[in-house]
Protein backbone atom coordinates (compact mmCIF):
# COMPACT_ATOMS: atom_id res chain seq x y z
CA UNK A 1 0.00 0.00 0.00
CA UNK A 2 1.57 3.23 -1.16
CA UNK A 3 1.27 6.62 0.50
CA UNK A 4 -1.00 8.83 -1.61
CA UNK A 5 0.42 12.33 -1.19
CA UNK A 6 -2.06 13.83 -3.65
CA UNK A 7 -5.01 12.51 -1.65
CA UNK A 8 -3.54 13.99 1.54
CA UNK A 9 -2.95 17.33 -0.20
CA UNK A 10 -6.45 17.39 -1.72
CA UNK A 11 -8.01 16.48 1.63
CA UNK A 12 -6.11 19.30 3.35
CA UNK A 13 -7.13 21.83 0.68
CA UNK A 14 -10.82 20.96 1.00
CA UNK A 15 -10.80 22.62 4.42
CA UNK A 16 -10.66 25.98 2.64
CA UNK A 17 -13.52 25.19 0.27
CA UNK A 18 -15.77 23.85 3.02
CA UNK A 19 -14.72 26.66 5.38
CA UNK A 20 -15.57 29.27 2.77
CA UNK A 21 -19.08 27.83 2.47
CA UNK A 22 -19.60 26.89 6.14
CA UNK A 23 -18.53 30.24 7.58
CA UNK A 24 -20.13 32.31 4.83
CA UNK A 25 -22.54 34.93 6.26
CA UNK A 26 -25.48 33.26 4.49
CA UNK A 27 -24.71 29.88 6.06
CA UNK A 28 -23.24 29.95 9.60
CA UNK A 29 -20.89 32.94 9.41
CA UNK A 30 -23.23 35.55 10.87
CA UNK A 31 -24.30 33.26 13.73
CA UNK A 32 -20.67 32.28 14.39
CA UNK A 33 -19.52 35.91 14.53
CA UNK A 34 -22.33 36.77 16.96
CA UNK A 35 -21.60 33.77 19.20
CA UNK A 36 -17.84 34.47 19.10
CA UNK A 37 -18.35 38.17 19.83
CA UNK A 38 -16.60 39.23 16.61
CA UNK A 39 -17.39 41.82 13.96
CA UNK A 40 -16.48 42.00 10.26
CA UNK A 41 -14.11 44.84 11.11
CA UNK A 42 -12.27 42.77 13.72
CA UNK A 43 -11.97 39.83 11.33
CA UNK A 44 -10.64 42.08 8.56
CA UNK A 45 -7.76 43.21 10.81
CA UNK A 46 -6.33 39.68 11.09
CA UNK A 47 -3.06 38.62 9.47
CA UNK A 48 -4.57 36.55 6.64
CA UNK A 49 -1.24 35.09 5.50
CA UNK A 50 -0.61 33.77 9.00
CA UNK A 51 -4.20 32.58 9.48
CA UNK A 52 -4.53 30.79 6.14
CA UNK A 53 -0.95 29.52 6.18
CA UNK A 54 -1.25 27.93 9.61
CA UNK A 55 -4.75 26.69 8.79
CA UNK A 56 -3.30 24.80 5.86
CA UNK A 57 -0.48 23.37 8.00
CA UNK A 58 -2.98 22.17 10.61
CA UNK A 59 -5.35 20.77 7.97
CA UNK A 60 -2.40 18.96 6.40
CA UNK A 61 -1.45 17.45 9.77
CA UNK A 62 -5.01 16.23 10.22
CA UNK A 63 -5.04 14.80 6.70
CA UNK A 64 -1.75 12.98 7.45
CA UNK A 65 -3.30 11.07 10.35
CA UNK A 66 -6.59 10.32 8.58
CA UNK A 67 -5.30 7.20 6.74
CA UNK A 68 -4.81 5.51 10.12
CA UNK A 69 -8.41 6.34 11.01
CA UNK A 70 -10.12 5.44 7.72
CA UNK A 71 -8.06 2.73 5.98
CA UNK A 72 -8.30 -0.70 7.62
CA UNK A 73 -5.14 -1.95 5.92
CA UNK A 74 -3.07 0.59 7.87
CA UNK A 75 -3.55 -1.66 10.91
CA UNK A 76 -2.01 -4.62 9.08
CA UNK A 77 0.83 -2.41 7.91
CA UNK A 78 1.42 -1.27 11.48
CA UNK A 79 1.53 -4.89 12.67
CA UNK A 80 4.62 -5.57 10.57
CA UNK A 81 6.41 -2.39 11.61
CA UNK A 82 5.43 -0.01 8.82
CA UNK A 83 6.17 0.42 5.12
CA UNK A 84 9.92 -0.14 5.52
CA UNK A 85 9.26 -3.68 6.71
CA UNK A 86 7.12 -4.91 3.78
CA UNK A 87 10.03 -6.73 2.13
CA UNK A 88 10.78 -8.66 5.33
CA UNK A 89 7.15 -9.32 6.27
CA UNK A 90 5.94 -12.86 6.77
CA UNK A 91 4.04 -14.49 3.93
CA UNK A 92 0.83 -14.16 5.93
CA UNK A 93 0.96 -10.36 5.56
CA UNK A 94 1.47 -10.61 1.81
CA UNK A 95 -1.38 -13.14 1.57
CA UNK A 96 -3.63 -10.89 3.64
CA UNK A 97 -2.87 -7.89 1.43
CA UNK A 98 -3.39 -9.96 -1.72
CA UNK A 99 -6.83 -10.98 -0.46
CA UNK A 100 -7.91 -7.80 1.31
CA UNK A 101 -5.65 -5.01 0.03
CA UNK A 102 -8.55 -3.08 -1.50
CA UNK A 103 -11.30 -4.22 0.86
CA UNK A 104 -13.39 -1.30 2.11
CA UNK A 105 -11.27 1.18 0.10
CA UNK A 106 -14.20 3.26 -1.12
CA UNK A 107 -15.18 6.90 -0.82
CA UNK A 108 -18.34 5.86 1.01
CA UNK A 109 -16.49 3.75 3.59
CA UNK A 110 -13.93 6.51 4.12
CA UNK A 111 -16.74 8.99 4.66
CA UNK A 112 -18.26 6.71 7.30
CA UNK A 113 -15.00 6.42 9.23
CA UNK A 114 -14.29 10.12 8.80
CA UNK A 115 -17.74 10.93 10.18
CA UNK A 116 -17.23 8.59 13.14
CA UNK A 117 -13.82 10.17 13.77
CA UNK A 118 -15.41 13.62 13.70
CA UNK A 119 -18.08 12.60 16.21
CA UNK A 120 -15.64 10.87 18.59
CA UNK A 121 -12.62 13.19 18.19
CA UNK A 122 -13.54 16.65 16.91
CA UNK A 123 -16.89 17.05 18.70
CA UNK A 124 -15.57 16.33 22.22
CA UNK A 125 -12.47 18.51 21.74
CA UNK A 126 -14.38 21.48 20.37
CA UNK A 127 -17.22 21.12 22.89
CA UNK A 128 -14.82 20.93 25.85
CA UNK A 129 -12.99 24.04 24.65
CA UNK A 130 -16.34 25.79 24.29
CA UNK A 131 -17.30 24.85 27.84
CA UNK A 132 -14.12 26.25 29.35
CA UNK A 133 -14.28 29.36 27.16
CA UNK A 134 -17.89 29.86 28.33
CA UNK A 135 -19.14 29.78 24.73
CA UNK A 136 -22.68 28.89 23.77
CA UNK A 137 -23.80 25.54 22.42
CA UNK A 138 -24.44 27.26 19.09
CA UNK A 139 -20.78 28.23 18.93
CA UNK A 140 -19.64 24.68 19.70
CA UNK A 141 -22.19 23.18 17.32
CA UNK A 142 -21.03 25.37 14.43
CA UNK A 143 -17.36 24.50 14.94
CA UNK A 144 -18.01 20.83 15.70
CA UNK A 145 -20.27 20.56 12.68
CA UNK A 146 -17.55 22.03 10.47
CA UNK A 147 -14.97 19.52 11.71
CA UNK A 148 -17.36 16.58 11.43
CA UNK A 149 -18.10 17.55 7.82
CA UNK A 150 -14.38 18.13 7.16
CA UNK A 151 -13.30 14.79 8.60
CA UNK A 152 -16.07 13.05 6.65
CA UNK A 153 -14.82 14.60 3.41
CA UNK A 154 -11.17 14.01 4.27
CA UNK A 155 -11.88 10.38 5.12
CA UNK A 156 -13.76 9.92 1.87
CA UNK A 157 -10.94 11.36 -0.23
CA UNK A 158 -8.16 9.54 1.56
CA UNK A 159 -9.83 6.14 1.70
CA UNK A 160 -11.36 6.19 -1.77
CA UNK A 161 -8.48 7.67 -3.77
CA UNK A 162 -6.13 4.75 -4.35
Amino acid sequence: MEFNFLAILAAALTSFVVGFVWYHPKVFGTIWMKEAGLTQEQLAKGNMLKIFGLSFVFSFLLALIMPVLVIHQMGALGMIGGPDMIETAKPSYLAFMADYGDAFRTFKHGALHGFISGIFLALPIVAMNGLYERKTWKYSAIHSGYWIVMMTIMGSIICGWK
